[in-house]
């Protein structure tokens, strides 16, 4: 049966924290609010408070703008380690793209 996770939940295991940034990597051009960030990451709202103020001290994600009442934030690329993490989904992606692609080429031949 095949799982219907990202490469970077399979890699690192499916955890609330690593389910939040595995979120904003795949989304990481857009700013988002904490609430927006809990519904689609799947995680509880209690849940990333324990770790919020971790990430915003640590500089993994930034405050960017205020719309209404609500503060938007994204994933802080000019964070080295945010910046490895980047380097990583894109090379897990990249492998399972090399793992495919040779079967479609056999395919490809047979047809």
């Amino acid at each position: 049966m095949k799982s219907n996770k990202s490469l970077f939940l399979e890699f690192f295991g499916d955890y609330p924290l690593i389910r939040i940034l595995d979120f904003l990597l795949e989304n990481n051009l857009f700013d988002y609010s904490k609430k927006d960030i809990c519904r689609n990451a799947n995680v509880s709202w209690n849940t990333l408070e324990t770790f919020w103020g971790s990430l915003e001290k640590k500089g993994v994600v930034v405050f960017t703008r205020k719309v209404g009442k609500a503060s938007l934030f994204k994933l802080n690329a000019k964070n080295p380690v945010v910046a490895k993490l980047i380097e990583l989904d894109n090379w897990l992606m990249k492998k399972s793209i090399e793992k495919i692609s040779p079967e479609k080429e056999k395919i490809r031949a047979v047809a």
